[in-house]
Protein backbone atom coordinates (compact mmCIF):
# COMPACT_ATOMS: atom_id res chain seq x y z
CA UNK A 1 0.00 0.00 0.00
CA UNK A 2 1.33 3.45 -0.88
CA UNK A 3 2.11 6.03 1.80
CA UNK A 4 -0.64 8.31 0.46
CA UNK A 5 -3.19 5.49 0.67
CA UNK A 6 -2.11 4.72 4.23
CA UNK A 7 -2.47 8.40 5.15
CA UNK A 8 -5.93 8.54 3.56
CA UNK A 9 -7.06 5.40 5.40
CA UNK A 10 -5.73 6.74 8.70
CA UNK A 11 -7.56 10.05 8.20
CA UNK A 12 -10.80 8.23 7.39
CA UNK A 13 -10.49 6.15 10.56
CA UNK A 14 -10.24 9.17 12.85
CA UNK A 15 -13.40 9.99 14.81
CA UNK A 16 -15.38 12.97 13.58
CA UNK A 17 -15.79 16.05 15.72
CA UNK A 18 -18.87 15.81 17.91
CA UNK A 19 -18.59 18.95 20.03
CA UNK A 20 -19.92 21.35 17.44
CA UNK A 21 -19.21 22.50 13.92
CA UNK A 22 -16.19 24.53 12.86
CA UNK A 23 -17.14 26.65 9.87
CA UNK A 24 -14.52 28.62 7.96
CA UNK A 25 -16.01 32.12 8.02
CA UNK A 26 -13.54 34.67 6.64
CA UNK A 27 -10.28 34.87 4.69
CA UNK A 28 -8.31 38.11 5.14
CA UNK A 29 -6.98 39.70 1.94
CA UNK A 30 -4.17 42.30 2.42
CA UNK A 31 -4.61 45.39 0.23
CA UNK A 32 -2.91 48.77 -0.09
CA UNK A 33 -5.83 50.86 -1.32
CA UNK A 34 -9.08 49.97 0.42
CA UNK A 35 -11.44 51.87 -1.86
CA UNK A 36 -9.76 50.50 -4.99
CA UNK A 37 -10.14 46.96 -3.64
CA UNK A 38 -13.78 47.66 -2.76
CA UNK A 39 -14.47 48.76 -6.34
CA UNK A 40 -12.71 45.67 -7.73
CA UNK A 41 -14.50 43.06 -5.63
CA UNK A 42 -17.82 44.82 -6.02
CA UNK A 43 -17.25 44.73 -9.77
CA UNK A 44 -16.94 40.95 -9.60
CA UNK A 45 -20.58 40.79 -8.52
CA UNK A 46 -19.69 39.73 -4.98
CA UNK A 47 -22.09 40.72 -2.21
CA UNK A 48 -21.01 43.65 -0.04
CA UNK A 49 -21.86 42.65 3.55
CA UNK A 50 -20.17 45.37 5.58
CA UNK A 51 -18.07 48.50 5.47
CA UNK A 52 -17.29 49.52 9.03
CA UNK A 53 -14.83 52.37 9.66
CA UNK A 54 -13.79 53.11 13.24
CA UNK A 55 -11.91 56.38 13.37
CA UNK A 56 -8.87 56.80 11.13
CA UNK A 57 -7.02 53.65 12.20
CA UNK A 58 -9.49 50.87 11.48
CA UNK A 59 -11.86 49.89 8.70
CA UNK A 60 -13.15 46.45 7.73
CA UNK A 61 -14.96 45.56 4.52
CA UNK A 62 -16.58 42.18 3.94
CA UNK A 63 -17.53 40.66 0.60
CA UNK A 64 -18.99 37.22 -0.09
CA UNK A 65 -18.64 35.47 -3.47
CA UNK A 66 -21.93 34.19 -4.96
CA UNK A 67 -22.87 30.85 -3.43
CA UNK A 68 -20.01 30.89 -0.92
CA UNK A 69 -20.42 30.31 2.80
CA UNK A 70 -17.01 31.89 3.40
CA UNK A 71 -16.35 35.63 3.00
CA UNK A 72 -13.30 37.85 2.61
CA UNK A 73 -12.18 40.77 4.77
CA UNK A 74 -9.87 43.60 3.81
CA UNK A 75 -9.46 47.12 5.08
CA UNK A 76 -7.24 49.12 7.39
CA UNK A 77 -5.71 47.97 10.64
CA UNK A 78 -6.78 44.32 10.27
CA UNK A 79 -3.60 42.59 9.06
CA UNK A 80 0.15 43.13 9.00
CA UNK A 81 0.56 40.98 5.89
CA UNK A 82 2.06 42.66 2.84
CA UNK A 83 -0.49 43.80 0.24
CA UNK A 84 -0.68 41.28 -2.58
CA UNK A 85 0.69 38.38 -0.51
CA UNK A 86 -2.50 36.27 -0.58
CA UNK A 87 -1.67 33.81 -3.33
CA UNK A 88 -3.66 31.04 -5.00
CA UNK A 89 -6.88 31.30 -2.99
CA UNK A 90 -9.28 28.78 -4.52
CA UNK A 91 -12.69 29.63 -5.96
CA UNK A 92 -14.63 26.50 -6.90
CA UNK A 93 -16.93 26.66 -9.93
CA UNK A 94 -19.09 24.09 -11.71
CA UNK A 95 -18.38 25.44 -15.21
CA UNK A 96 -14.97 27.04 -15.59
CA UNK A 97 -15.54 28.37 -19.10
CA UNK A 98 -18.73 30.13 -18.03
CA UNK A 99 -17.08 31.48 -14.87
CA UNK A 100 -14.12 32.80 -16.84
CA UNK A 101 -16.40 34.40 -19.45
CA UNK A 102 -18.36 36.18 -16.72
CA UNK A 103 -15.17 37.63 -15.20
CA UNK A 104 -13.85 38.73 -18.59
CA UNK A 105 -17.17 40.46 -19.31
CA UNK A 106 -16.65 42.37 -16.05
CA UNK A 107 -13.28 43.63 -17.25
CA UNK A 108 -11.10 41.23 -15.26
CA UNK A 109 -7.83 40.03 -16.78
CA UNK A 110 -8.24 36.26 -16.48
CA UNK A 111 -5.64 33.77 -17.68
CA UNK A 112 -6.48 31.05 -20.18
CA UNK A 113 -8.16 27.90 -18.89
CA UNK A 114 -5.62 25.12 -18.37
CA UNK A 115 -5.48 21.58 -17.03
CA UNK A 116 -2.86 19.10 -15.91
CA UNK A 117 -2.43 15.75 -17.62
CA UNK A 118 -1.52 14.21 -14.28
CA UNK A 119 0.03 14.91 -10.84
CA UNK A 120 3.29 16.81 -11.16
CA UNK A 121 2.91 17.23 -14.91
CA UNK A 122 3.07 20.62 -16.68
CA UNK A 123 0.05 22.74 -17.52
CA UNK A 124 -1.81 22.09 -20.77
CA UNK A 125 -3.89 24.83 -22.36
CA UNK A 126 -7.63 24.25 -22.34
CA UNK A 127 -10.15 22.52 -20.12
CA UNK A 128 -9.53 18.89 -19.19
CA UNK A 129 -10.82 16.93 -22.23
CA UNK A 130 -12.87 14.59 -20.03
CA UNK A 131 -14.05 17.43 -17.76
CA UNK A 132 -12.73 15.52 -14.76
CA UNK A 133 -13.38 17.23 -11.44
CA UNK A 134 -10.42 19.09 -9.88
CA UNK A 135 -8.41 19.15 -13.14
CA UNK A 136 -9.33 22.44 -14.88
CA UNK A 137 -8.16 25.88 -13.71
CA UNK A 138 -7.85 29.58 -14.52
CA UNK A 139 -6.26 32.43 -12.57
CA UNK A 140 -6.77 36.14 -11.99
CA UNK A 141 -5.49 38.76 -9.55
CA UNK A 142 -6.83 41.86 -7.82
CA UNK A 143 -5.14 45.26 -8.26
CA UNK A 144 -2.66 44.50 -5.45
CA UNK A 145 -1.64 41.15 -6.93
CA UNK A 146 -3.58 38.90 -4.57
CA UNK A 147 -4.18 35.89 -6.80
CA UNK A 148 -7.23 33.68 -7.17
CA UNK A 149 -7.42 30.22 -8.67
CA UNK A 150 -10.65 29.07 -10.31
CA UNK A 151 -11.07 25.30 -10.10
CA UNK A 152 -13.82 23.32 -11.80
CA UNK A 153 -15.42 20.72 -9.53
CA UNK A 154 -18.56 18.84 -10.48
CA UNK A 155 -18.13 15.74 -8.29
CA UNK A 156 -16.37 15.66 -4.93
CA UNK A 157 -13.91 12.99 -3.89
CA UNK A 158 -15.30 10.47 -1.37
CA UNK A 159 -15.62 11.91 2.12
CA UNK A 160 -15.48 15.56 1.00
CA UNK A 161 -19.25 16.09 1.36
CA UNK A 162 -21.62 14.54 3.87
CA UNK A 163 -23.65 11.87 2.08
CA UNK A 164 -26.85 13.25 3.60
CA UNK A 165 -26.18 16.82 2.46
CA UNK A 166 -26.83 17.91 -1.13
CA UNK A 167 -26.87 21.59 -2.02
CA UNK A 168 -26.57 23.82 -5.06
CA UNK A 169 -25.64 27.48 -5.00
CA UNK A 170 -27.37 28.60 -8.20
CA UNK A 171 -29.95 27.47 -10.78
CA UNK A 172 -27.17 27.06 -13.38
CA UNK A 173 -25.22 24.73 -11.08
CA UNK A 174 -28.31 22.56 -10.53
CA UNK A 175 -29.06 22.61 -14.27
CA UNK A 176 -25.52 21.39 -15.01
CA UNK A 177 -25.97 18.52 -12.54
CA UNK A 178 -29.27 17.57 -14.20
CA UNK A 179 -27.60 17.53 -17.63
CA UNK A 180 -24.87 15.21 -16.36
CA UNK A 181 -27.51 12.95 -14.81
CA UNK A 182 -29.47 12.95 -18.08
CA UNK A 183 -26.40 11.88 -20.06
CA UNK A 184 -25.53 9.13 -17.57
CA UNK A 185 -29.15 7.94 -17.50
CA UNK A 186 -29.15 7.70 -21.28
CA UNK A 187 -26.20 5.30 -21.06
CA UNK A 188 -28.06 3.39 -18.33
CA UNK A 189 -31.07 2.88 -20.61
CA UNK A 190 -28.79 1.76 -23.46
CA UNK A 191 -27.31 -0.90 -21.18
CA UNK A 192 -30.69 -2.15 -19.98
CA UNK A 193 -32.32 -1.90 -23.40
CA UNK A 194 -35.53 -0.44 -22.01
CA UNK A 195 -37.06 2.80 -20.83
CA UNK A 196 -36.63 3.46 -17.13
CA UNK A 197 -40.02 4.56 -15.81
CA UNK A 198 -38.47 5.39 -12.44
CA UNK A 199 -36.01 7.88 -13.94
CA UNK A 200 -36.69 10.64 -11.34
CA UNK A 201 -35.38 8.39 -8.55
CA UNK A 202 -32.36 7.45 -10.73
CA UNK A 203 -31.60 11.12 -11.39
CA UNK A 204 -31.90 11.95 -7.69
CA UNK A 205 -29.56 9.12 -6.67
CA UNK A 206 -27.03 10.12 -9.31
CA UNK A 207 -26.99 13.79 -8.27
CA UNK A 208 -26.70 13.02 -4.54
CA UNK A 209 -23.95 10.44 -5.02
CA UNK A 210 -22.03 12.61 -7.49
CA UNK A 211 -21.89 15.53 -5.08
CA UNK A 212 -20.94 13.31 -2.12
CA UNK A 213 -18.32 11.39 -4.08
CA UNK A 214 -20.20 8.12 -3.59
CA UNK A 215 -20.80 5.22 -6.02
CA UNK A 216 -22.85 6.35 -9.01
CA UNK A 217 -25.86 4.30 -10.12
CA UNK A 218 -25.26 2.16 -13.19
Amino acid sequence: MSQSAKTSDAAAARPKAVNGELKLEVVVIPVSDVDRAKDFYGGLGWRLDADFPVGDAFRVIQFTPPGSQCSIHFGKGITAAAPGSANGTYLVVSDIEAARADLVARGVDVGDVFHRAGPGKPQVKGRDPERSSYFSYATFSDPDGNSWLLQEITARLPGRVEATSTAFTSPSELAAALLRAEAAHGEHEKRTGQRDADWPAWYAEYIVQEQAGGPLPQ
